[in-house]
Parts: C-alpha cells; sequence; structure tokens
C-alpha cells in the first residue's frame, strides 16, 4: 500500500467487534494491506435441522502482514477494529510459524475442539506425524479424557484438538526444537496411526 512497506513487514493480530472478523479482513484486503482470518467449518444443530456454517477458529481475531510504524493508521481507522493485541502499547510479533499452524489447523475442521484463553498446566509435547506433524502444545486432562492444546503465546490463545496419543512426543527440558528419533515407535508404525485417523 505504502512505498517500501514490503520491507519489515510482520505478522500482527488486532482484536474486532463481534462478528466483525470476516468484515475486517474484507475492509482490510480492499486497502491493499495483506490480511488473514483463519475459518473453519463446522455443522451446527438447530432443533429441526443441520447446516453447515464457517466460522472464525479464534473468535475476535484478524491478522494483519504490514510494516507497523508506516501502516499501523490504516489498520486503525478500519471499521470495526478495536486494538492491537500485545503488551500495554507494543503490539506482540506473530511468528510466520504461528500463522503457518492456524492455516493447518483450518484444513483439519473435525479435530478441532474448543478454544482456551489461558495456557493449559500439563505435559508439554511435540506432534510426530500427520497434519499437525511438528506442532507443539500441551496436554489438557479433563476427567479420563486428554486433549492437546495448541498455544499461541503471542495472542493468549490456544485450541484444542482431538490425537491419536501415539502420534504425540514429551519435550524435555533442553531438548533440541526437533526430535532427533520419532520416539520409540517405528515409522511404518507411525504410518499406519495416520492412515487409521485420515479414514476413521
Amino acid at each position: 500500500m505504502t512505498n517500501g512497506a514490503t520491507k519489515d513487514e510482520r505478522w500482527y493480530a488486532v482484536y474486532v467487534r463481534s462478528r466483525y472478523e470476516k468484515k475486517v479482513h474484507h475492509y482490510l484486503l480492499e486497502k491493499g494491506l495483506t490480511s488473514y482470518v483463519p475459518l473453519i467449518e463446522t455443522i451446527r444443530q438447530w432443533s429441526d435441522r443441520k447446516k453447515r456454517v464457517v466460522e472464525p477458529l479464534i473468535r475476535g481475531y484478524v491478522f494483519v502482514k504490514i510494516n507497523y510504524h508506516k501502516e499501523h493508521i490504516h489498520v486503525f481507522d478500519t471499521d470495526g477494529v478495536v486494538k492491537f493485541i500485545g503488551i500495554g502499547k507494543t503490539p506482540s510479533v506473530i511468528s510466520e510459524r504461528d500463522i503457518d499452524w492456524l492455516k493447518r489447523l483450518t484444513h483439519e475442521p473435525d479435530a478441532i475442539g474448543e478454544t482456551v484463553n489461558s495456557i493449559p498446566v500439563g505435559k508439554k509435547v511435540r506432534v510426530l506425524a500427520g497434519p499437525f506433524k511438528d506442532m507443539e502444545g500441551v496436554i489438557r486432562k479433563e476427567g479420563r479424557e486428554e486433549h492437546l492444546v495448541v498455544y499461541f503465546e503471542s495472542i493468549m490463545q490456544g485450541v484444542e484438538v482431538s490425537i491419536a496419543p501415539e502420534l504425540l512426543a514429551p519435550i524435555e527440558k533442553g531438548a533440541p526444537d526437533k526430535p532427533a528419533e520419532v520416539s520409540k515407535m517405528g515409522s511404518h508404525e507411525v504410518e499406519s496411526v495416520v492412515r487409521h485417523m485420515a479414514h476413521s
């Protein structure tokens, strides 16, 4: 939008008015800005019918890639935008990894559960294989059930994911970014689990 805007562009998250995610996304695109809103298709159940609807993965959030110092005013002036997400007056930079994770989550709507707005207490793990490979999160226990919560610290929001426990490996303190081995399972065993999940 602005000359030289591509230099020093970073992803940021803005909080928007209720049910304004798609509208704000559209308005930002009209201004020539790079915008992204994670959407998933879900089935809504009414008393007399079911309907497929497309809803935001994380309600109230829209992501925009800008040169903050040059273009943040154009975002602020967008109808429906409330504020940039950050600490105090400093907006939080969203990593390309987090954007990639959000996009991958939207591709698997059947595995998505509820969103959480606090870091769950539990064991930190990494996904070994499948559509969520290399994602990291925390195992949250509810009674006898366990769920993986992929948590995005930059926006203080998490997404619950259903995944086979065999595809998870604990992250030890001081461990490298990626595990050197695929847990104790053989690669053929991991592939078998992934195939089973895909057809279940």
